[in-house]
């Protein structure tokens, strides 16, 4: 679980960034919404590919 509660930390610190961009048009934080865009989709992958590493051992 300790990568679902990363993924849920990095969705929590990019907040006040998207508000930042959405809102206010700062540029800066859109480059940081990106950034942090990317690093849970890495993060996702590595967690689809673990799930299904642990289905197919339980086969």
């Amino acid at each position: 679980m300790s990568k679902f509660d990363e993924l849920k930390g990095i969705v929590d610190a990019l907040e006040a960034d998207f508000g930042k961009f959405y809102n206010d048009s700062n540029n800066a934080a859109g480059t940081r919404v990106r950034k942090g865009m990317q690093e849970i989709k890495t993060l996702a992958q590595n967690i689809r590919l673990e799930v299904q590493e642990i289905k197919n051992k339980k086969k």
